[in-house]
């Protein structure tokens, strides 16, 4: 049997920090199959998935993508990535 009377007193809530909104959708191949990386505004990523997924879709429904992510502004965050896949990247920018 328990010797706990009643229900335990709720804890305190963490203030956590929350993460910035992802700004820019890069859908790049990466060695194959095409990938979506998210990226804040200072271009550092928030997340990576499978571009062909329904998620993509409904983000990128009446945006019109940049072609080419070849700028500088990309080099570090698409290091990673050929100049031919980086220069037939579609660059979305998301409305948050």
């Amino acid at each position: 049997m328990a010797q706990v009377f009643g229900n335990e007193v709720r804890r305190q809530h963490g203030q956590a920090a929350m993460r910035k909104a992802a700004r820019y959708l890069v859908v790049i191949e990466a060695g194959g199959p095409a990938v979506a990386r998210l990226f804040d505004e200072s271009r550092e990523q928030v997340a990576e998935f499978d571009a062909s997924t329904e998620e993509v879709t409904l983000m990128t429904q009446g945006l019109v993508p940049a072609l080419g992510a070849d700028g500088p502004e990309w080099d570090r965050a698409l290091a990673g990535h050929s100049a031919t896949e980086r220069h037939a990247a579609r660059v979305y920018t998301l409305d948050v």
